[in-house]
């Protein structure tokens, strides 16, 4: 559908999470993506079911003709049997156009002026400003762990993260700080994630475990728009939780490692890390640092010890990925990509998450001592403590 129009007025959409009318479908960001064909893929998240047809309406300038076409809708595979679900919503772009922004309608007529316009983004191919980024989705439950954040945080930095990007729901008021503190230095980026004023969000990742709209706060769709969000702006994308570090064992960090890694596996944009539970509940109270206790949360310093793999169980991966070969991501694998995965051997990399135990009934002595976080103990407690004297203490 082509229509004639003197100029596009419709209002420019700035949340994170904008609703289309019917509240069935949920617009996050478009991004330009012409990897295969010039396309505008919306990441968004729609209900499987009740969402059948949706238009791209583009405004093409400078002659003001409106191009309407139809979306073909891709609910991600992963829904895990929520009824709502990580869609990308593709529209092919008109010839002769290279649109800003694009509305996203039920229906191919009406008036453009109504629409909420979006942004795309990625329109401009730009230089790779940092090597990597780490995406945190999504913080939730009035998140308080203020200590173990804050290692994270400082250990990412030394392992060569140079942006953190948080899609936040909710923390306490001592986390906030603590997030100014790393937004002024320019490390941390938030992205706000008000999922739960739209639809009924469950904690758990399974439907049949807690029967709401959508998983985990949305967890999939936050992970999908940071890819994007990244894909010409970081050289890697690094997919974990805040109580996960993937820890180099080879490599003195992220930069070196991933040479390696590339090196041998040429063509691969995804590398798969083990994840490992060291429970928090098991404690070495070898870094013991007195000021550390006023603090809420986990001092990671302390839990060494590692559960054991058990033959029956599959360890969950997190990610290392190159973004621009991402096509859809889930949380422990990708989806669709452009070229292989790689599963990254144990002894390279592991993923040190400290969390409370999943083999709870274990004698301390059946766990596996592993040390490899006390190489950057000095540093690290050295940056901590920066941090909490400037933000919490």
């Amino acid at each position: 559908v082509i229509q004639e129009t003197s100029r596009c007025r419709g209002k420019i959409a700035n949340s994170t999470i904008t609703p289309l009318k019917d509240n069935r479908a949920f617009i996050v960001s478009p991004y330009f993506d012409n990897r295969e064909r010039k396309l505008t893929r919306v990441i968004g998240i729609v209900h499987y079911e009740a969402v059948k047809e949706l238009y791209c309406w583009f405004c093409c300038h400078p002659h003001g003709k409106i191009y309407v076409s139809r979306a073909n809708i891709d609910v991600h595979s992963d829904r895990f049997e929520f009824p709502y679900g990580a869609a990308d919503i593709i529209c092919l772009e008109p010839e002769n156009c290279d649109p800003t922004h694009v509305s996203i309608h039920q229906f191919a007529h009406g008036d453009i002026d109504q629409l909420p316009r979006f942004e795309i983004k990625n329109r401009k191919a730009e230089p790779f400003p940092v090597d990597f980024t780490v995406c945190i989705s999504t913080m939730f439950g009035n998140y308080n762990n203020v200590l173990q954040f804050i290692q994270s945080m400082e250990m990412y930095k030394i392992l060569g993260a140079q942006k953190v990007m948080i899609y936040k729901n909710s923390c306490s008021h001592l986390m906030e700080k603590v997030l100014k503190y790393y937004m002024e230095e320019g490390i941390v980026e938030i992205i706000p994630w008000p999922i739960d004023s739209h639809l009924k969000v469950s904690t758990m990742w399974h439907h049949s475990m807690d029967a709401k709209d959508i998983g985990y706060y949305g967890q999939i769709t936050a992970l999908n728009d940071c890819v994007y969000r990244n894909m010409q702006r970081s050289k890697f994308v690094i997919l974990t939780d805040a109580d996960e570090i993937i820890l180099p064992l080879m490599h003195p960090d992220w930069k070196t490692m991933m040479q390696s890694l590339q090196q041998e596996n040429p063509g691969a944009g995804v590398f798969l890390f083990e994840n490992h539970i060291f429970p928090k509940t098991v404690s070495t109270p070898v870094f013991n640092i007195s000021s550390w206790n006023a603090v809420p949360g986990v001092n990671i310093l302390q839990h060494v010890h590692r559960e054991p793999d058990r033959k029956e169980v599959i360890n969950p991966k997190k990610m290392i990925v190159d973004p621009q070969k991402v096509i859809q991501t889930s949380v422990h694998s990708v989806l669709h990509a452009y070229g292989n995965s790689v599963d990254v051997p144990m002894d390279v990399a592991l993923v040190y998450h400290c969390r409370v135990p999943l083999q709870e009934s274990l004698p301390r002595k059946s766990l596996i001592r592993d040390t490899t976080l006390w190489r950057y103990n000095s540093s690290l407690i050295m940056n901590v403590n920066k941090v909490l004297h400037q933000t919490v203490l």
